[in-house]
């Protein structure tokens, strides 16, 4: 198969290649082909270019948890990785592959929101002051976004039914035309 200018056959001594199943079969997900393309060429090329049809699970394993440990790669593209394998092995050679129990898995980052209490926001917001002030003021009251808050117009304020919305402007020009 071609990639980049580059013959990628597993064996060119045997004269085996993947490209008429690979190219033929579209992989079900929004990752396109050349990235299953180039998951499947890695793969090969990890295990001495021997044909996937010689390697089974554990190899896939091996594989798997080489990208976790060594190449230390995220979560996301290791999922990416298995998911290419197990379009190889299930619709391109019509292998299927036992569950894959010994993977080390890649750690996805823990992100935790922050959240600050009354106190901390009181205590926050003491130490502003001026248009300082105001804007973080309407952020944490409001639930603006910070640009919606610096653009902020008198236009944008309903004080009859007390409603601060910053897309009035834009709606009453949408309305008037």
């Amino acid at each position: 198969m071609k990639l980049r200018g580059r013959t990628t056959t597993p064996d060119k001594r045997r004269g085996r290649t993947l490209s008429p199943g690979a190219r033929g079969a579209k992989p079900l997900t929004h990752h396109g082909p050349l990235q299953y393309l180039q998951w499947m060429r890695r793969y090969i090329a990890f295990h001495n270019r021997r044909h996937p049809r010689r390697l089974g699970a554990p190899e896939v394993e091996q594989f798997l948890t080489h990208l976790a440990v060594d190449r230390k790669v995220s979560a996301a593209t290791q999922n990416q990785a298995l998911q290419a394998l197990l379009f190889l092995y299930r619709h391109v050679l019509a292998i299927e592959l036992p569950w894959l129990d010994n993977v080390t898995r890649a750690s996805s980052a823990r992100r935790l929101p922050l959240v600050l209490s009354r106190d901390e926001v009181r205590a926050l917001l003491s130490q502003l002051q001026g248009t300082s002030w105001l804007v973080a003021n309407l952020l944490y009251g409001s639930g603006l976004r910070l640009m919606e808050a610096l653009r902020l117009r008198v236009k944008d304020l309903a004080l009859g039914s007390r409603v601060c919305d910053p897309r009035l402007r834009s709606r009453k020009r949408h309305d008037s035309r």
